[in-house]
């Protein structure tokens, strides 16, 4: 199961390192904190080359997840995995508004020399 979600990285846990047989391993788990209207905080892991993707994002930044999620049996208990299979740096996240031009320090209206004393009425 492939999905997308766009979260703020609010925890960095440790490096998990060790051997296999296929060579080295290494996997790490991030906290993040999704954009909704009441926020979750999911705890997704990056192993090897996407650890260091992952590592390279600050505390703070808001980022677009593509997870696989995946559940496995052990001893009649359940695991559920949530693996980062790609990540996407959000710019400008916190501010989606785009950027107008500045407005004037004043706002000038042109005099009109329009008086006429004898017909004063506002309308």
């Amino acid at each position: 199961m492939a999905l997308d979600f766009t979260g703020k990285l609010i925890q960095k846990l440790g490096q998990q390192t060790g051997q296999g047989k296929n060579g080295a391993w290494v996997k790490q788990e991030f906290i993040v904190e999704t954009q909704e209207q009441y926020p979750k905080k999911v705890c997704v892991s990056a192993w090897g080359d996407k650890v260091k993707e992952m590592d390279s994002v600050a505390i703070g930044e808001v980022v677009k997840l593509s997870i696989n999620i995946e559940s496995r049996e052990f001893n009649s208990r359940w695991y559920t995995d949530v693996r980062i299979w790609k990540v996407e740096r959000m710019r400008n996240a916190e501010n989606n508004v785009p950027d107008l031009p500045p407005f004037p320090d004043e706002f000038t209206i042109p005099p009109t020399n329009d008086f006429n004393p004898d017909n004063d009425l506002p309308f």
